[in-house]
């Protein structure tokens, strides 16, 4: 089935210690862009991220959000410089002993000491955290393809619904073409018949008429392609790959076949018919605007 480009998904997870909240919202666009949103220490993620983004949608404009909670993450660690504690022990001995003072040395005042002790920061699996965060990133697509699809089926219903009508549209004037030819012949007849009276009309002349002006406005090439049209729109609608690019492309086809099924057809019924032909395939393209 076909999918909206517009949608959105989140999720929440947490990972090596971190919790991560991701969000997705796009709207349409021609092409795929991706813009990714992150702190700038997990910066090392948004390849894979815009990577994983795409295996979803080929098309529209996406923003990610991602936020990181790092409070829980146990990333700070506290070391103890051994030789330079060592030193300043032996320091204290040698002034206990040297000038007879008490060694009173005790753990707060040794810890208090400069550089014996230091605070560092641990420094994160990237490959685990990355692994981490796309596992969270594809339960919010997951909820982001559910909602473009629930959007897309809307979108198909429609057009699906219009492609009847257009269908409808296109019987009428496959069953009025006719009739204005045979109309044209009548017209015809009585002209001739008025312009030369008693001297008779000339069958084979009206018929030699007819035919040049059968020619010029037949329309059986236009609905034969108008059906063929809407065949192949119906196909793609009911698909399950991107065709949003291509539907653009038969909806363009399907208003030059009504374009020239109106300027070749005199008639004012057909007329009608074109207008609300047209007016049902503007409103395709409407909706084909958002379909990815």
């Amino acid at each position: 089935m076909i999918k909206s480009m517009t949608g959105y998904g989140g999720a929440k997870g947490e990972t090596e210690g971190f919790r991560i909240t991701i969000e997705l919202k796009s709207v349409n666009n021609r092409y795929l862009d991706t813009a990714v949103r992150l702190p700038r220490s997990f910066i090392f993620v948004e390849d894979a991220v815009k990577t994983a983004v795409g295996r979803h949608i080929s098309r529209g404009k996406v923003d990610v959000f991602i936020t990181v909670d790092s409070s829980a993450a146990e990333d700070t660690e506290i070391r103890i410089n051994e030789p330079l504690l060592q030193n300043y022990l032996k320091v204290f001995d040698f002034l206990a002993e040297t000038y007879g003072m008490p060694n009173d040395a005790g753990v707060m005042s040794v810890c208090r000491l400069p550089d014996v002790l230091t605070v560092e920061k641990k420094e994160a699996d990237r490959q685990s955290l990355e692994q981490g965060l796309l596992a969270i990133l594809e339960e919010a697509l997951a909820e982001f393809d559910a909602m473009r699809l629930r959007e897309g089926g809307k979108l198909r219903d429609d057009v699906l619904v219009r492609i009847v009508e257009l269908g409808r549209l296109t019987g009428i004037v496959e069953a009025e073409a006719p009739r204005t030819l045979t109309d044209y012949r009548v017209r015809l007849a009585q002209k001739m018949q008025e312009v030369l009276g008693g001297a008779g009309v000339d069958e084979s002349r009206i018929l030699a008429e007819a035919a040049i002006y059968a020619d010029r406005v037949a329309v059986d090439e236009e609905t034969v392609r108008l059906r063929s049209h809407l065949s192949q729109l119906e196909g793609m609608i009911n698909g399950d790959s991107p065709a949003g690019r291509k539907i653009d492309f038969l909806i363009q086809e399907l208003n030059r076949e009504a374009n020239t099924i109106g300027s070749k057809c005199q008639s004012s019924g057909i007329a009608y018919v074109v207008v609300d032909m047209k007016s049902e395939i503007e409103k395709i393209r409407e909706q084909i605007q958002n379909v990815e």
